[in-house]
């Protein structure tokens, strides 16, 4: 079954096609990775289907439901959850109220309530902070209460994670959660990205370290000046002479030649 669908998606940018009929389908608990050189559409992709961009073209279903032109905080309140090239931590924030803030479609609402701190509020905080703090020990951070701006790189990636988790995501965007991260740090990354899968979370990822991709994708899509290059497996990728050519090269085939 599909959790997610893509049909026909694109979108132009001052007459220049960024995205253009692209249509794919990510099966439920998989991980979907999207590959390509700079430039082939991959951000734009996630920008259109976490609502952040409105497709110029084309549909988006997620879990049977027609989504194309709903908001960020619509798609999140039914499952749609995702991270960013760039660090979006709250550097001032503990590790945990880092998280908790990822929370915040599962805290009730009221002013009166919280103005007055009524005890269904501090239960309700006492709840989050708790449920937060399962959060943050699943993607193996040791201390929720250091201040976050302490955290080497790597640690701040998995932060991130942990607050997309937070709001019980049934599909988790990555995007390039490895990047700038040290080999250690990557093999983290990879750990915890096949640990949400296998506890239902569909996850589609997009990254450029190609040993990665390779090991833990159950499919790939490639991308190429915002169209679909090829799409399967890693070994059927891997082998492909259009992919080689237009993205993996000599030494992106031997990275990806490292996990066969």
């Amino acid at each position: 079954m599909s959790l997610l669908q893509v049909d026909g998606l694109g979108i132009n940018f001052g007459g220049i096609s960024a995205v253009d009929d692209l249509t794919f389908a990510v099966p439920q608990g998989r991980i979907y990775s999207i590959i390509g050189p700079n430039g082939a559409g991959k951000t734009t992709l996630f920008n259109m289907i976490s609502g952040i961009y409105r497709p110029g073209r084309g549909r988006i279903r997620f879990d049977g439901q027609d989504v194309t032109n709903l908001e960020p905080h619509q798609l999140a309140r039914i499952g749609l959850s995702r991270t960013f090239q760039n660090l979006q931590v709250f550097f001032r924030l503990t590790v945990l109220e880092n998280v908790m803030v990822g929370r915040h479609l599962h805290e009730p609402k009221g002013v009166l309530a919280h103005a007055l701190r009524l005890p269904s509020v501090r239960r309700a905080n006492a709840d989050c902070a708790e449920k937060a703090r399962e959060f943050v020990e699943f993607v193996g951070l040791r201390d929720a209460d250091r201040v976050a701006g302490a955290l080497p790189y790597g640690a701040l990636k998995r932060l991130e994670i942990a607050r997309a988790l937070a709001s019980e995501p049934k599909l988790l965007l990555l995007d390039e959660p490895a990047a700038g991260c040290n080999s250690v740090e990557t093999e983290e990354i990879d750990g915890l990205i096949q640990q949400i899968a296998r506890k239902g979370t569909t996850v589609v990822l997009v990254e450029h370290d190609m040993k990665l991709v390779m090991k833990i994708s159950d499919r790939i899509l490639v991308l190429d000046r915002g169209r679909k290059l090829a799409e399967g497996s890693a070994g059927e990728v891997r082998h492909n002479p259009d992919v080689i050519r237009a993205y993996l090269g000599s030494h992106g085939q031997e990275a990806a030649r490292a996990q066969s």
